[in-house]
């Protein structure tokens, strides 16, 4: 395996598939459901093949592992591929809810079948591939290269306000991008290198820190999102079809928080410590304003998408209180969050699909004909409140207690948090589920299918397992986040030392 380019295969393969769909005729029942099926055994694939890298992982490595580099462009400018413990498991997570995603999408999605199933396709690569990229030019290609087939999926098989969605996802993430071009184009004429390991071995000027983290900063908080540029996350779900909302969710809004800890914590560490108070309080009042906004939500999608931007709060804090507590928990929640808000978002597009609309007042008790939907659901709203025992609890446990270490009464403020997400969630459960079945409309509706349940269940499985058991995660995360924050110390120190002898 150690000749086998690992990396570039899992990465690439959709491609094939999506090529393979081109060539298939898309006029008959015939032709679409074989279009379905090499989607999902493109996706089916990749996630087999990108287990092979969990497998081959070595747990107490820190540096890039199955790493692949070849000459690019003959400009210093290389194709250079490996992972981290930081971030396998992100690789892991797109590959795992790609073909959730073509399920999902194998009845509710009739029109243009074809050009779906390639957007999706094409999107894993790019998602992919930012995780895998180990130069700071092909992490931006393939950073920004996702924003099309994305802006494509909510502006072609989005709702009736589609294109205003996609087209304000679109101009909010490309303008927040180019900044962190100018800075790409800066870190290159200083350190003389696109090549990410050498980058995070080059001691920027400390003047020079301060703008390069803005300018990131401005790229990975539209990104996540944070507050106040979260506007356009909510637009884009409501309109956006149920596997677009899945993905959105679960792997673009993660992009920022890895970028966040691959690029301003390990390579910023002087203006991350400067700026940290900065993102607290953004963080803060993310987390409390966006759970009030969602109290006040009559869309089932919206309320979730809203309390996705709370919870990427606490990524942000947990991020910049740069302690190993903060940081794991950073990472272990985006990981949950990707599982759990992608599982809502499952849950929406079921009834949805059954009665076409996404109002709260239009469902009630659906626990008397749909059982096995609602236990589902309510495993997936416990571990969105953050119940022990789910892994929603575990990620936002280890960021409180990390922000406590850094700040204590940013760690007060945001543990309010813990009680607005309860309150909007179990709202909206109550609305839904519980209650009499006295609506014609939902007599009628029937429980999940064998088709829902392959897709809800095994996410049921692992959210409650990574609740009860996280050390799968840990133990791959440990290395590389201990050696991030011991030379993100060393830099704060020797700066510090500096400082004393002038």
């Amino acid at each position: 395996m150690t000749d086998w380019p690992i990396l570039s295969t899992v990465t690439f393969l959709p491609l094939v598939g999506a090529l393979l769909i081109l060539m298939i005729r898309d006029d008959s029942s015939v032709g679409r459901r074989n279009i379905r099926n090499v989607a999902l055994l493109a996706t089916g694939c990749t996630f087999i093949l990108s287990l092979f890298i969990w497998v081959s992982f070595d747990n107490q490595e820190a540096s890039f592992q199955m790493v692949e580099r070849a000459e690019w462009l003959n400009t210093g400018i290389a194709y250079h591929m490996g992972v981290d413990g930081i971030s396998m498991l992100f690789v892991i997570l797109t590959t795992f809810l790609m073909p959730l995603c073509i399920l999902a999408s194998w009845e509710s999605v009739q029109k243009r079948v074809k050009e779906y199933m390639i957007a999706f396709l094409v999107l894993e690569t790019l998602m992919i591939g930012v995780f895998c990229a180990l130069d700071i030019v092909l992490f931006y290609i393939f950073f920004e290269a996702g924003l099309i087939p994305m802006f494509i999926i909510i502006g072609v098989w989005g709702g009736k306000r589609r294109v205003y969605a996609s087209f304000k996802f679109f101009l909010y993430t490309l303008a927040g991008s180019l900044l962190m071009l100018l800075a790409i184009m800066a870190m290159y004429w200083d350190a003389g290198t696109t090549d990410i390991p050498l980058l995070l071995n080059h001691d920027f000027p400390e003047s020079m820190q301060f703008w390069l983290w803005i300018a990131f900063f401005a790229s990975f908080a539209v990104k996540m999102p944070m507050w106040p540029v979260h506007t356009w996350l909510p637009d884009a779900h409501v309109e956006a079809p149920t596997a677009g909302s899945v993905i959105l969710a679960g792997i673009l809004l993660k992009l920022g928080g890895y970028g966040f800890i691959r690029f301003s914590l390990a390579m910023f560490p002087l203006a991350s410590a400067d700026l940290a108070p900065f993102v607290f309080a953004l963080s803060v009042i993310a987390i409390i304003y966006t759970s009030l906004v969602a109290m006040m939500q009559d869309d089932i999608k919206k309320l979730i998408a809203y309390s996705s931007v709370a919870h990427m709060g606490y990524v942000t804090m947990g991020i910049f209180a740069a302690n190993a507590q903060g940081v794991q928990g950073a990472i272990f929640q985006m990981l949950s969050h990707g599982l759990v808000s992608g599982a809502l978002f499952l849950c929406v597009g079921v009834v949805y699909d059954r009665l076409h609309t996404r109002e709260i007042a239009a469902y009630g008790g659906l626990v008397n004909n749909m059982p096995k939907y609602a236990v589902a659901f309510m495993v997936f709203t416990m571990a969105n409140v953050g119940l022990p025992g789910t892994s929603g609890f575990v990620g936002e446990f280890l960021t409180l207690i990390g922000i406590f270490r850094a700040n204590t009464w940013v760690a007060l403020f945001a543990t309010t948090g813990v009680i607005l997400s309860a309150a909007y969630a179990l709202w909206l459960y109550r609305r839904v589920i519980f209650g009499a079945l006295e609506k014609e409309s939902l007599k009628a509706m029937l429980d999940l299918t064998r088709r829902e349940k392959i897709i809800l269940y095994p996410l049921v499985a692992l959210v409650i397992f990574f609740g009860v058991y996280p050390m799968p995660v840990f133990d791959v995360t440990a290395a590389s986040v201990d050696n991030l924050l011991n030379n993100y110390t060393a830099a704060i120190q020797s700066a510090n030392d500096l400082a004393r002898a002038n």
